[in-house]
């Protein structure tokens, strides 16, 4: 039972004809992104704003009509998935490193929709380290000012070299553990020297749509929005 796929095919029911859809990064995205290439294939007219690299190369593949951010006025519709989310829908994101892009266009929607599977359901968000993207100039500084909070920041590496964003930025991964002050953190990130954008999504979302191993998919209603 593939739970991220049935959290991935039940989002993309809400994309209908004529909307501007964010279409997010990484592997439960990656389904919806498949069943809305297959519902363009059936006649479905949109247009999609990609977060990532990955994700339009995946989408022109499926031949889904793209826009770029300075093309867009507004996003009907911004479908994603998230590393780590608590009741209160504060959401950790950006364990692929596309939190930058994808903040920004799930920022412009009119409507978000969290996709997940069961075990991303969390009391308290924090376990999940918390990605920042940090410019490459001063990353040292940066890290070193992260650091001196007890945030434990590590600068993520992939295949032995330092990871690099597809805006040319590093990622400083917190390690902060359940149970942070989201707030505390949050508005010490806003406006550090050096921090490009992090991972905090806090309430943004309109519902979460969740795959369970039992088959079942559950969707939850933000009452806030």
């Amino acid at each position: 039972m593939d739970m991220k796929k049935l959290a991935g095919d039940k989002a993309a029911e809400y994309v209908k004809d004529g909307m501007v859809v964010g279409l997010g990064t990484g592997s439960t995205a990656y389904h919806m992104v498949n069943a809305v290439g297959e519902m363009v294939k059936n006649g479905l007219k949109i247009q999609a704003i990609p977060t990532s690299k990955a994700t339009e190369a995946q989408a022109r593949e499926l031949g889904i009509p793209l826009l770029t951010i300075d093309e867009l006025d507004h996003v009907d519709l911004a479908i994603d998935g998230v590393d780590e989310i608590d009741p209160q829908f504060n959401a950790i994101k950006g364990g692929g490193g596309a939190l930058y892009r994808e903040k920004v266009v799930a920022s412009m929607a009119k409507e978000v929709i969290w996709i997940m599977d069961e075990s991303k359901l969390v009391d308290k968000i924090g376990a999940f380290h918390l990605p920042v993207e940090i410019a490459q100039y001063g990353s040292k500084q940066a890290m070193e000012r992260m650091a001196a909070y007890g945030w434990n920041p590590v600068l993520r590496v992939r295949d032995g070299k330092t990871f690099v964003t597809d805006n040319g930025n590093f990622i400083a991964d917190l390690h902060l553990g359940a149970g942070f002050d989201i707030q505390d953190v949050y508005s010490k990130l806003t406006g550090m020297l050096g921090v490009l954008e992090h991972g905090l999504f806090l309430n943004m979302c309109k519902r979460m749509i969740v795959g369970h191993s039992n088959g079942e998919v559950q969707v939850i209603e933000n009452p806030s929005k």
